[in-house]
């Protein structure tokens, strides 16, 4: 997806934190609710959320996966977790 001219000031996605990108979603979503949005700027704020969220879930599962791995039982199957390093 690429920036359109209208949005050209905004931020590169992929440089923001889940803080800031999350704040900028909240932001999209007010917006798009208060239905005073034409269409066409409606669909160009609806890509950039879409993409947002995508930021958003990579930037946890990242996190997550930076936090706890899973520790599997002899047969394969999870048997729990564990902070990240050990094991």
């Amino acid at each position: 997806m690429t920036d359109s001219p209208d949005d050209a000031a905004a931020p590169a996605i992929s440089a923001l934190s889940f803080e800031a990108a999350m704040a900028e979603l909240e932001t999209i979503v007010r917006r798009l609710e208060s239905g005073d949005v034409k269409l066409e700027e409606s669909v160009t704020l609806y890509e950039r959320g879409h993409a947002l969220r995508q930021h958003c879930e990579a930037r946890l599962a990242a996190a997550q996966a930076r936090i706890e791995q899973v520790s599997l039982s002899a047969d394969g199957k999870p048997a729990g977790t564990a902070p990240f390093g050990e094991g």
